[in-house]
């Protein structure tokens, strides 16, 4: 009787607990009142804003065709008298190079060269100042040989032009070899009297010539510096008995890396390390504008059409999806331990590491100078590490020869230098199966695998950074080089574009480890870097664009991208049609606006393109306060309504602002009379060098 008592509810708490039910059920109803209100008002202003959007859309539609037009004459009008411009340079260094006189032979023209390296492989002189001034003017026409490489387009011709430099190149490496038999004939009359053997050190701006002959030859003798060049060596016991001479010719040209290249690519490329360079506006302008693609894009053409002319512009762009893999670069070897250049970049030239026997020297008798002459010439000592013979004696194992070096004051290393080994010939065996429908067969190939640089055969590389030196041992003499990685420098963490004034700009990159600054002034660029060393020789110079891409990826500090740049640095992957748009109308407009990085760039797909903008006259940095978000597109541009310092991204187009076809005429709508008028003025050689100048670094994809 008391259980059911307790069990049942008084009549106080039957009334709280209705009183709670009820409140329960006014809060729900209030909740799914409000939740019913929220969700109509944003039904409401999706209604409203999708009746904005196609509102801009149709104004949009409606005049682009205009816009286009207009864009498509700015680009043509400005494409028409750079390839003028650059027409009529061409034709003038034609002239002056007649005019010269100077005996020197024109690399276009195969008959001359052929001509002019035989009489020099003929000429008997030996002497190295003289040598070294006729290598001196061979440097120039390979430069020129390199050049002419670039614009050739005939595969035929390119494989003529590749002979010609290959051949030269060659013949001048053995005139070094010559000159250098010379001065080892009279080795015993250049004797240093604290050793006892001869050395010498030979510089000029193009080599350094460290030569020791080994004359005395003690035992207890084990190294040799060359101080004022920055390098020394470590000799093995069995070689401080013998009769040799030690070369290490340092050039500051590196001709193995490109005979590499063309040895291994099984298409000509151009030999310089990163493309495309600096001219790539003009290469990517082959058919029509960027306009016209657009206006394609919209058109009312069937599919099919479309994709054609897609295909056909990316041709004419020659750009690649950036997510397929190129057709043309072949793997050059599978194993790690040979270089792949196009993850790695030799700086600072070659070191040609080599061991001669010593020539017969010099004797004197009755007052008669005799000199015995061989007519095998100057012999390589061979020398291996794992088993050497010396002086008819029975093969022994021998110890590894040592090299320091102190690194080139004319190149930046970001990273701790890498060496390399030049490997000049080698064979490499693989079977191929061939099946027919009567027998089977297995063909073995000896495919070549020299004339390639590789990393295996170092050992014990120490390095200081503070002296920036560093050493090594290898298990013969052979030429080395140090390498570090071509995109060490990206991703970019930002980078920015702004007016300086009237056909002037400021190109700034800040990369990985390094921050890099152009100047632009009409078709001239000029280096800026807060780290002067290793740069000083080009900070503050100006320059062609190409020169100065050149100069930069040999110094060290490449900012530049190639169409395979991509399988070895993290990237942010973009419609390559509607980036190079971009950089076109950037270009069009960088004498009055400023362009800028933004981390909404990642997040917008690989369709749009993200960036920073606002109109800028004063030379002095952009106020943050400035900037604003555009959205790029291939259909149409829009200003965001999102800031740089919002919580998400969001496509929403800024209250007030109007869809564009085209970035410059979105652009305008908020730019000043005097602006857009500064941005007509721009002089077109302006134009294609700062255009040039986004295509050769493409900071909308590699930041």
């Amino acid at each position: 009787m008391s259980q059911k008592k307790a069990g049942k509810l008084s009549k106080a708490q039957r009334a709280k607990r209705g009183q709670e039910e009820e409140e329960r059920r006014l809060r729900e109803e209030e909740e799914a009142r409000i939740r019913a209100e929220r969700e109509e008002q944003e039904r409401v202003e999706r209604e409203r804003k999708q009746k904005e959007v196609e509102r801009l859309e149709l104004k949009d539609l409606e005049r682009r065709e205009a816009e286009l037009k207009e864009l498509h004459h700015l680009l043509e009008e400005n494409h028409t008298a750079v390839t003028k411009w650059k027409t009529e340079a061409v034709e003038i260094a034609k002239w002056e190079r007649y005019m010269r006189c100077d005996g020197a032979p024109d690399p276009a023209v195969q008959k001359e060269m052929n001509t002019y390296m035989s009489l020099w492989r003929d000429d008997p002189e030996v002497n190295i100042t003289l040598v070294l001034q006729q290598c001196n003017l061979a440097l120039q026409l390979v430069d020129e040989l390199e050049d002419l490489l670039k614009d050739i387009t005939d595969p035929q011709e390119g494989q003529k032009y590749q002979e010609v430099l290959i051949n030269l190149q060659e013949l001048i490496h053995s005139k070094h070899h010559l000159a250098t038999e010379e001065i080892l004939k009279s080795a015993s009359e250049n004797v240093s009297t604290e050793t006892g053997n001869m050395q010498t050190v030979i510089k000029d701006d193009n080599i350094t010539l460290c030569l020791w002959a080994n004359l005395n030859k003690i035992p207890r003798f084990k190294s040799v510096s060359f101080s004022e060049a920055g390098l020394s060596f470590e000799l093995p016991k069995q070689l401080a008995v013998s009769d040799i001479a030690v070369r290490i010719l340092h050039t500051r040209y590196d001709h193995l890396s490109s005979l590499a290249r063309m040895t291994h690519l099984r298409t000509h490329t151009p030999s310089n390390r990163v493309y495309p360079v600096m001219q790539s506006t003009q290469r990517m302008h082959i058919s029509q504008s960027e306009a016209s693609l657009w206006s394609r894009r919209n058109s009312p053409e069937p599919e099919e059409i479309q994709v054609s002319h897609v295909q056909t512009q990316m041709e004419a762009l020659d750009v690649r999806d950036p997510t397929s893999p190129p057709e043309e670069h072949t793997v050059i070897n599978p194993v790690a331990q040979v270089v792949d250049l196009m993850e790695y970049t030799p700086l600072g030239g070659v070191f040609y590491y080599d061991a001669f026997h010593l020539p017969p020297q010099i004797q004197y008798a009755h007052g008669w100078k005799f000199v015995q002459v061989l007519r095998t010439g100057m012999q390589v000592f061979s020398y291996q590490a794992e088993k050497s013979s010396l002086d008819g004696h029975e093969a022994l194992p021998c110890p590894l020869v040592g090299v320091s070096v102190t690194l080139p004051e004319s190149v930046v290393f970001l990273e701790a230098p890498q060496v390399a080994r030049w490997d000049a010939a080698g064979i490499s065996h693989c079977e191929i199966h061939l099946k027919d429908p009567t027998k089977s067969k297995i063909l073995t190939l000896s495919t070549p695998k020299g004339k390639q640089w590789r990393m295996d055969g170092i050992t014990d590389v120490s390095y200081d950074e503070s002296e920036a030196k560093i050493s090594f041992k290898m298990d013969s003499f052979q030429a080395f080089a140090l390498m570090q990685k071509t995109y060490a420098n990206l991703p970019f963490q930002s980078w920015e574009l702004r007016p300086l004034g009237q056909d002037s700009a400021l190109y700034t990159v800040n990369g990985t480890f390094m921050n890099i600054s152009i100047t632009i002034q009409d078709n001239k660029c000029m280096l800026q870097s807060e780290q002067e060393g290793g740069l000083s020789h080009l900070i503050g110079k100006w320059m062609s664009g190409s020169d100065l891409q050149r100069a930069m990826v040999n110094a060290g500090v490449n900012i530049f991208v190639n169409e395979y740049t991509h399988k070895y640095v993290s990237s942010t992957a973009k419609d390559p049609l509607t980036e190079h748009a971009a950089y076109e109308q950037m270009a069009l407009f960088s004498s009055a606006c400023a362009f800028s990085w933004s981390k909404w760039n990642a997040k917008c797909g690989a369709e749009h393109l993200v960036m920073q903008v606002c109109e800028h006259h004063d030379p002095s940095p952009v106020p943050k306060d400035s900037w604003s978000l555009y959205l790029l597109g291939a259909q149409r541009s829009r200003k965001l309504a999102i800031t740089e310092t919002s919580e998400a991204f969001s496509p929403d187009h800024y209250p007030g602002s109007e869809f564009h076809s085209t970035f410059i005429h979105l652009l305008q709508d908020t730019m000043s009379p005097d602006g857009i008028a500064q941005t007509r003025n721009s002089h077109h050689l302006f134009v294609d060098t700062v255009q040039s100048l986004l295509c050769a670094t493409r900071p909308l994809m590699y930041s």
